[in-house]
């Protein structure tokens, strides 16, 4: 129960940070991307930040012997990069590119009603529901 309060209101947090900053607007992503037109650096700004939280906060829980609400560190160890990784990677950014959304934002931009944004949000989900059943039948 505690692991979910904590993971709630760090969600809380993230969606927050989004909308603050405005990153639950495709066009700010759009525009970030668009670095010959009305270039928007915004985004850099707060992926910059977000960076260097996240560097400070690792190098003081890299201290710990273990997580504060898990019994071990669950610390990735595969580094291969592999056809798998590439080809999700690149429909990730065509994704963003051409809409604006990123997953997070995206679920995050839900409250605005947007029509957009509901029909991103069921694309997304409907493509992570086909993603499973062809796991299951190749």
């Amino acid at each position: 129960m505690k692991t979910k309060l904590i993971n709630f209101i760090s969600g809380l947090i993230f969606a927050g940070g989004l909308g603050l900053s405005g990153m639950i607007q495709p066009q700010k992503i759009i525009n970030f991307l668009n670095i010959l037109g009305a270039w928007d650096y915004s985004l850099l700004l707060v992926m910059g930040s977000a960076v260097f939280i996240s560097g400070i906060s690792y190098l003081i829980i890299k201290k710990f012997e273990k997580p504060i609400l898990s019994n071990a560190w669950n610390i990735p160890t595969n580094r291969s990069v592999d056809h798998k990784l590439i080809l999700g990677s690149a429909l990730f950014g065509i994704g963003w590119g051409l809409s604006g959304f990123c997953p997070g934002p995206a679920v995050v931009s839900l409250v605005t009603l947007n029509k957009s944004s509901i029909l991103f949000v069921i694309s997304m989900l409907t493509g992570m529901i086909l993603f499973q059943i062809y796991k299951k039948v190749c």
